[in-house]
């Protein structure tokens, strides 16, 4: 439950790998990677874009998954293999000339610590590492993989 009003949020940022993933790699005989998505996921998005707010993934993997599955959803901004996601978070604030506090971000482990920190609205599924580090504005109650991103979705449109 949120207690405040997320008008001011204009810009939707997640992490992949523990949030619309399980964070696992699964590898066939071959060394090629899978991941999981999840369908739930899917559908925030759609429901974001519903409502006239723009979902960014940004994540530390360079992963082909990733991106296919951004290209699937539309996802127009995705940016795989970003080590520095307080940097990229701040170059999307200029480019929509929006601040950190419009901003809303989903992530799960310590290289999204100090973004979560600096957001509008911060979220980590439950099953995140970094929980004992830092408590953010919302834990969804699914984990990772298991449709943690389209609560959060949920969670922005119904505090709108």
């Amino acid at each position: 439950m949120v207690n405040k009003s997320l008008n001011h949020i204009k810009l939707v940022l997640t992490d992949i790998d523990g949030v619309w993933t399980d964070s696992k790699f699964y590898y066939n005989e071959n060394g090629f990677a899978f991941k999981s998505f999840s369908t739930y996921d899917g559908m925030g998005v759609e429901i974001l874009k519903k409502n006239n707010l723009e979902t960014v993934i940004i994540s530390s993997e360079n992963c082909s998954a990733a991106r296919a599955r951004s290209l699937k959803l539309n996802i127009k901004h995705c940016y795989l293999g970003e080590k520095d996601k307080y940097k990229r978070a701040k170059s999307l604030c200029r480019k929509f000339n929006l601040n950190l506090e419009n901003l809303a971000f989903i992530g799960d482990d310590i290289n999204d610590l100090k973004l979560l920190k600096e957001v509008g609205f911060s979220a980590m599924p439950p099953n995140s590492p970094i929980l004992n580090l830092f408590k953010p504005n919302y834990i969804t109650k699914r984990a990772g993989g298991d449709g943690a991103f389209r609560e959060f979705a949920d969670m922005i449109i119904n505090n709108l």
